[in-house]
């Protein structure tokens, strides 16, 4: 038994969703690439690591621009800290390689 022909369009949209994913990829490495180094200036600076005002301001920021957008807030946020997760995992091990004790607050996802 064959599968039917996949029409035209189906196959152009998904050409258009590799390409987001494929921007994505690229835009999520640039953030990190920014983060890391905002968390390797705050470790040489002594500055702390969590700064939960700019968080909390992140937050609403990022769930008013979900919500104009037509996305789900409630899915944005689970993405924001799905991002922020490896934010503060990557921030533990800077401040840990310079010298900052483990039981330091968490780090800023934001800088």
């Amino acid at each position: 038994m064959t599968s039917p022909e996949v029409p035209a369009e189906i196959l152009a949209l998904r050409a258009s969703i590799d390409n987001i994913d494929a921007a994505l990829m690229h835009l999520l490495a640039e953030r990190f690439t920014c983060t890391r180094r905002v968390g390797e200036l705050k470790a040489q600076a002594g500055l702390p690591p969590a700064d939960m005002t700019r968080e909390a301001a992140q937050i609403a920021r990022l769930g008013g621009i979900a919500a104009s957008s037509g996305l789900d807030p409630a899915f944005a946020e689970q993405f924001r800290e799905f991002i922020v997760s490896e934010v503060k995992r990557q921030h533990r091990i800077i401040a840990l390689a310079h010298g900052a004790s483990s039981d330091d607050q968490e780090p800023d996802l934001y800088a």
